[in-house]
């Protein structure tokens, strides 16, 4: 699955793919706009990607501190609520060419 295909996803679809990792199921609740259930999973991934996944959260919901303290745990550059879409893509991308 690329990016592209788990935005498609979201948008068409009322659940994700089980077959998706728990980090790819938290992006796909994230673009479905599902920020509790995206959090709910991001909350149990305690590896840099789990971090940088609970970044973007946190700056989906407007908490740019705890989102920068996500960002220094998952070793990743701040970003602004701008960024949401780009990183959100961004992250998507980097996790599903692994």
């Amino acid at each position: 699955m690329t990016a592209a295909e788990l935005a498609a996803s979201a948008k068409r679809d009322t659940a994700p793919d089980e077959s998706l990792s728990y980090e790819a199921k938290a992006l796909w609740h994230a673009k479905k706009g599902n920020w509790e259930d995206a959090h709910n999973i991001a909350q149990e991934i305690h590896t840099p990607m789990g971090s940088w996944i609970h970044a973007l959260l946190h700056l989906i919901e407007g908490d740019q501190g705890n989102a920068n303290y996500w960002f220094r745990l998952a070793g990743k550059p701040s970003r602004k609520p701008a960024d949401i879409d780009a990183l959100l893509n961004e992250i998507a991308s980097e996790l599903l060419s692994s």
